[in-house]
């Protein structure tokens, strides 16, 4: 091997999304693609999976096919409204309430920033993937400090998956 890196965080723990439960995955941006291998492991489980996803514009869009393979029905959105519906994926959480027994968003840190206080009431998992904020991955650097709860986390070791209301995105910027 030329090059290894890691620890790059943990799994996500499939072990709370029910068989017959419903989830609805947010992708932006490079999210799009994080939300696939997830919403596939779900159905595979028997979880209803929805998925939403954003982009800036149509050209920017990308994986509608694969991800609409594992989805139950897909959202698609784009800020200068080329595509799909105007907006973005909070956009999409106005209308969850009550439907979904998860939320799982990833994209930019703006995007998960604007999805939090959006997030239905009683959600069993609200979970956000804060990605974006690693640099070395390891753990060495520091970068990917997060405040979770009230408490130090960092995203290549303890996450990246985290409780998207337990994340101070303000202090992330």
């Amino acid at each position: 091997l030329a090059v290894l890196s890691g620890p790059l965080g943990t799994p996500l723990d499939l072990s709370a999304f029910e068989s017959g439960s419903k989830a609805l995955l947010l992708g932006g941006c490079y999210g799009i693609a994080a939300i696939y291998p997830i919403a596939r492991a779900l159905k595979e489980r028997g979880v209803k999976v929805d998925c939403g996803i954003e982009a800036s514009s149509a050209y920017m869009l990308y994986y509608e096919n694969k991800i609409k393979s594992v989805s139950d029905e897909l959202f698609i959105r784009t800020r200068d409204g080329t595509r799909g519906t105007k907006g973005g994926c909070a956009d999409m959480l106005k209308d969850a309430e009550g439907k979904y027994d998860s939320v799982i968003a990833i994209g930019c840190v703006f995007m998960m920033k604007q999805c939090a206080p959006k997030i239905p009431q009683g959600l069993a998992n609200a979970l956000c993937a804060l990605n974006p904020i690693m640099v070395d991955g390891t753990g060495m650097c520091g970068a990917c400090r997060v405040s979770v709860a009230g408490n130090t986390k960092f995203a290549c070791v303890d996450g990246p998956i985290f409780p998207i209301l337990e994340v101070d995105f303000d202090e992330l910027g």
